[in-house]
C-alpha cells in the first residue's frame, strides 16, 4: 500500500474494475426486492459542469446504499439528444448534427465514467437513434387512434429567433425559455396532445404525492388550474350574436364595464370595421407587456343589470384560454384597471373590502366620486350590485350564477388552466411526425409496419426559413397508407419534452429490447416501474413532470404498464452557486469538473459536492471546501496506512472479534462512537437523504481514530472494526478510496469489492452513551452542566440539577422554586422566582 493517497492512480483501476465485470448490471430475475433509481438524463452539449456532478453523485450515493442495503439496483443512464443546439452547431460550423451529438455523448461518457458512477449502462438510450425515436412514433400514432392527438389552426407561441413554435409552459415571463427572446403569437396549424383530458385525474392524483417535494405538488395544482367558473353569454346590441366569456368571480358582474375579445376571435372581424388597425393590433396580439386595445364601434348588453358595455379587441387577450374573450371590471382586476385607464373607460367599485365601512372607504378612495389608485382584487362585501348589495363575495357568487342560469344566460362550469399540449416544431433535430397529408384522403397515420419515419441525411442547415426538411425531396415525397396515392411527409418534428416524457419506461428493457405491444404489459415494465427515487432540478417542476405523469396513464391505458404515476419519490437539488451566481458561461464563475477530478480526483468532487450542502439546498462554491474534502480524505487513507499491517492480519484470521469487557476505556469510546456514526449515517441517508450531515458524522469519527492508541490485541480489534466500519460508510460517497483501502486492509473476503457488502449495523446497546451531559437552566437560561450516567429516570435527573452547586448557591439566595421540567434526559429547566 503506498503512504501517499493518489487518487489519479487508483480511481481508473476501480473504474476499470466495474465496468469489465459488470458490478451494476442488474436484472429481473433476481429475488431480491427491486430499486430504482434514477437521475434526469442530461442533454449531450459536450461538457458536464458542477450542476451534473452534484445531480449524479446524490442519485449514485443513493444506488449504492440501496445495493449494500440488499436491493436489487436499477440505475441508468441515457441522453437526451434531441433538440435545436445540435442543429445551431450543424449551422454555425457545418457538421451534421448527428456527429456533434454522437461525439459530446463520448466525451461526456467518459466524464460520468471518471466520477465513478455506479450505472448500468447495458440499458442506455439514446433518443436520437432509429431505434427510440420509432417508439415516439408509434405512441403518437395509438394517441391519434384514440383521440388523443389532434391537429389544428391555432395562435401559438413563436420564437423568431429559434424560428419554431413553443409550448406554453417553454414560455417564461413573455420570452422563449431557452433562449430569452420575445416570444410572438404566430397563426399555424400545429399538432396537439390531448392532456387536457387527464386534467382532472392528474390534479386529485397531486394529493398521492407523498414522496414530493410540497412546492413542486402545488406548481403543478397551481398549473392544472382547476376553477368553478360561470359561463355567460353577452348579447351583441342590435345583432343576434353572442359573446361568452367565463369568469370565476360572478361577484363582479355588476362592475364589467366592458368587453375585450382576442385579435382571432371570430367576432373580432365581423364588428371591426377597420381592418388595417385590426392587423396591426393582431401583430401584437400576445405581448403581454405591451397592452393595445381597438374600440370596435359596438356594444353588448351586461345580463345582470341589462347596460350597454363596449365591446374592444386587446391584444393581451388569448384565444386559447377560456373562450377568447373576458369581461372586463377594472376595479377589481389590475390589467383591467390600467387597460381602463389607458382609454378613458369608466371604473365602478361593486366589492368593498370586508369590515370596511363608509369611513374606511373614505381613506381607500373606494366610494364613487374619489378615484382608484388600483384594483381591489381580493374577496369582500358586494356594493352597487342591485338586490344582491350587501352580501359577502361567496354568497354573491352563487346568488348571481343562479340568476343567470335562470334567465337561460349561461350556466355554472368546471374550468382549467392546463391547456393542450403543442407538440409541432419547425425544426429538424427532432422525432418526425408519422404523418403523411393526401389530396384525396387528407392527414393519414404512417402504418407501424412503415416506423421508423428516418430523419434523412440530405439536409441543408441555413438558420433561416423553417424546417429544412421541406428542402428534401426524398424525405417530403410519400405515398397515401390510405389509397396509395402521391403524399407529402408532415415536416414539423416533435416537441423534444415528448422524448423525455417515457424514457424512464425505456430503460426497463433497454436500448436493444425496446419493444411495445397495446394491452401487453411487458414483465420488465411490471418488475421495476414505477420508479422508486427520482433525482433532478425543480426547474422541471411544470414541464417535464408533469408531461410524465401524462404520459404515464396514457400508456397506462394502452395496457402497457400498471402504474399511473412515474415516480414514487423525488428529490429536487438546488443549484450550484459561486461568487452569488449560478454557475454559467456567460457569467464567468464556471468550474471545470475536468479540473477538479485531475487536480483532486472524483472522490473529492463527489465528496464536496455531496457535503457543502443538504440536496435541496443551492450549493455556495468553495475552493477551500474543495481542498478540506481532499485532505479529510488524505486523513482517512493514513489512517488505514499507520495501520495497514496490523488490520490485514487481523482480517485473515477471521477477525476482528469484538469483546468490549475486555477492552480499554478508550477501546469503549471508540467503539461506542462508531455504533453511535454508523446509526447516524444510516437515519441521516434515510431521512431526507442528509448527505452533509452524515459526512460530518464519519469525519468526527475519523478524528478520533486518529487520536486513539491500542493498548493491546482487543483494542486493536476495536480499531480494525472502526476502519471497516468507516470504509463501509464510505463506499457510497467515495467509492474508488473506500476500495482501494478495504483491499489493502485485506477486508475484501468472499467479494469481488466494497460494492458488493453489505451496509453495516449498528447495536443499540454499545451506541449508548455511559455518562451524558445534562444541561441545567434557570428560567431559561443556562447555569450549569454536569455528568450523570446514561438512562437515569427524570426524579433522578432532577435531584441531580437540585444538588448542583450553582443551583444550591441560588436556593440559599432566597429562590423559589415553582416547578421543574426534564426534557429528555438531557436538559432541566427549573421556573423559578423571589
Amino acid at each position: 500500500m503506498d503512504e501517499r493517497y493518489d487518487p489519479q492512480k487508483i480511481e481508473p483501476l476501480w473504474q476499470s474494475f466495474w465496468a469489465e465485470r459488470e458490478i451494476f448490471r442488474c436484472g429481473e430475475d433476481d429475488p431480491r426486492q427491486k430499486y430504482y433509481c434514477l437521475e434526469m438524463f442530461p442533454y449531450p452539449s459536450g461538457r458536464i459542469h458542477m450542476g451534473h456532478v452534484r445531480n449524479y453523485a446524490i442519485g449514485d450515493v443513493i444506488a449504492r446504499y440501496k445495493r449494500m442495503k440488499g436491493f436489487n439496483v436499477l440505475h441508468p443512464m441515457g441522453w437526451d439528444s434531441f433538440g435545436m443546439p445540435a442543429e445551431n452547431a450543424a449551422i454555425k460550423h457545418g457538421v451534421h448534427p448527428s456527429k456533434w451529438t454522437y461525439e459530446n455523448i463520448d466525451y461526456m461518457k467518459k466524464q460520468l465514467g471518471r466520477l465513478g458512477l455506479s450505472y448500468d449502462w447495458s440499458r442506455e438510450v439514446t433518443t436520437c437513434s432509429p431505434e427510440y425515436y420509432r417508439w415516439n412514433q408509434w405512441f403518437f400514432i395509438k394517441m391519434l387512434e384514440k383521440g388523443l392527438a389532434y391537429r389544428k389552426s391555432s395562435y401559438v407561441n413563436w420564437c423568431p429567433s429559434c424560428e419554431t413554435v413553443l409550448a406554453n409552459e417553454q414560455v417564461i415571463d413573455s420570452q422563449c425559455w431557452r433562449c430569452d427572446s420575445g416570444v410572438v403569437q404566430k397563426e399555424l396549424f400545429q399538432w396537439f396532445l390531448k392532456i387536457t383530458a387527464y386534467a382532472e385525474e392528474l390534479l386529485k392524483a397531486c394529493d398521492d404525492l407523498a414522496g414530493w417535494p410540497e412546492k413542486v405538488v402545488l406548481m403543478q395544482k397551481n398549473w392544472i388550474g382547476r376553477s368553478q367558473g360561470l359561463e355567460v353569454d353577452f348579447r351583441v346590441a342590435g345583432t343576434e350574436d353572442v359573446i361568452r366569456i367565463i369568469t370565476t368571480r360572478p361577484d363582479t358582474l355588476f362592475g364589467a364595464m366592458f368587453i375585450c375579445l382576442s385579435p382571432p376571435h371570430p367576432l373580432a372581424k365581423k364588428l371591426v370595421a377597420d381592418k388595417v388597425a385590426l392587423e396591426k393590433i393582431t401583430a401584437h396580439y400576445g405581448k403581454a407587456d405591451e397592452k393595445m386595445g381597438l374600440f370596435t364601434g359596438h356594444y353588448c348588453i351586461n345580463p345582470v343589470n341589462d347596460e350597454r358595455v363596449p365591446i374592444y379587441v386587446a391584444n393581451f387577450v388569448l384565444m386559447e384560454y377560456g373562450t377568447g374573450a373576458i369581461m372586463s371590471v377594472p376595479a377589481h382586476d389590475q390589467r383591467d384597471f390600467d387597460f381602463a385607464k389607458q382609454y378613458d373607460l369608466p371604473v365602478r367599485v361593486v366589492i368593498e373590502p370586508l369590515g370596511a365601512g363608509h369611513d374606511s372607504a373614505q381613506k381607500n378612495g373606494r366610494s364613487q366620486g374619489l378615484p382608484l389608485q388600483e384594483a381591489y382584487e381580493d374577496e369582500g362585501t358586494l356594493v352597487n350590485s342591485g338586490e344582491f348589495t350587501g352580501l359577502g363575495s361567496e354568497d354573491g357568487k352563487a346568488r348571481i350564477s343562479e340568476l343567470i342560469e335562470k334567465k337561460g344566460l349561461g350556466k355554472k362550469v368546471i374550468n382549467y388552466k392546463l391547456r393542450d399540449w403543442g407538440i409541432s416544431r419547425q425544426r429538424y433535430w427532432g422525432t418526425p411526425i408519422p404523418v403523411v397529408y393526401c389530396d384525396l384522403c387528407g392527414p393519414v397515420a404512417v402504418r407501424e409496419s412503415d416506423l421508423p419515419v428516418i430523419l434523412p441525411e440530405d439536409v441543408k442547415f441555413t438558420g433561416t426559413g423553417g424546417s429544412p426538411l421541406l428542402d428534401s425531396p426524398s424525405f417530403l415525397n410519400a405515398s397515401c397508407p390510405s389509397c396509395g396515392g402521391q403524399a407529402r411527409r408532415e415536416t414539423d418534428t416533435m416537441d423534444t419534452f415528448f422524448d423525455s416524457s417515457w424514457y424512464y419506461i425505456a430503460y426497463c428493457m433497454g436500448l436493444k429490447d425496446l419493444k411495445f405491444e397495446a394491452g401487453h404489459a411487458a414483465p420488465e415494465l411490471r418488475h421495476w416501474m414505477p420508479v422508486d427515487q427520482y433525482v433532478g432540478g425543480v426547474e422541471h417542476a411544470v414541464l417535464h413532470l408533469l408531461y410524465s405523469r401524462f404520459f404515464t396513464r396514457v400508456v397506462r391505458d394502452l395496457g402497457i404498464i400498471e402504474q399511473s404515476e412515474p415516480f414514487k419519490n423525488l428529490l429536487t437539488q438546488g443549484m450550484v452557486i459561486r461568487d452569488g451566481a449560478k454557475m454559467s458561461k456567460s457569467k464567468g464563475n464556471v468550474v471545470d469538473p475536468n479540473y477538479l477530478i485531475e487536480r483532486y480526483g472524483a472522490d473529492t468532487s463527489r465528496l464536496f459536492s455531496l457535503f457543502a450542502a443538504p440536496p435541496e439546498k443551492d450549493l455556495e462554491w468553495s475552493d477551500k471546501g474543495v481542498e478540506g474534502a481532499f485532505r479529510f480524505l488524505t486523513r482517512i487513507w493514513a489512517l488505514a496506512h499507520k495501520r495497514v499491517d496490523a488490520v490485514r492480519g487481523i482480517s485473515a484470521s477471521g477477525g476482528p472479534v469484538i469483546r468490549p469487557e475486555e477492552t480499554s476505556r478508550a477501546g469503549r469510546e471508540l467503539l461506542r462512537k462508531t455504533h453511535q456514526t454508523i446509526k447516524k449515517v444510516t437515519s441521516d441517508i434515510e431521512r431526507e437523504f442528509h448527505f452533509n450531515t452524515a459526512i460530518a458524522a464519519l469525519m468526527e469519527l475519523s478524528n478520533e481514530m486518529a487520536s486513539y492508541e491500542p493498548e493491546d490485541k482487543a483494542d486493536l480489534d476495536v480499531y480494525c472494526f472502526s476502519l471497516k466500519s468507516v470504509l463501509l460508510l464510505l463506499a457510497p460517497f467515495t467509492p474508488h478510496i473506500a476500495e482501494e483501502l478495504w483491499g489493502a486492509a485485506g477486508l475484501n473476503k468472499g467479494r469481488l469489492c466494497i460494492s458488493e457488502e453489505a451496509w453495516p449495523l449498528w447495536d443499540e446497546d454499545l451506541s449508548r452513551e455511559d455518562e451524558v451531559e445534562l444541561v441545567i437552566q434557570v428560567n431559561g437560561k443556562l447555569r450549569g452542566k454536569v455528568l450523570v450516567p446514561a438512562g437515569l429516570a427524570d426524579d433522578l435527573l432532577r435531584d441531580r440539577a437540585l444538588a448542583s452547586p450553582e443551583i444550591k448557591k441560588m436556593l440559599s439566595g432566597g429562590m423559589n422554586i415553582k416547578k421543574v421540567i426534564v426534557v429528555k434526559g438531557r436538559l432541566v429547566n427549573i421556573v423559578a422566582g423571589q
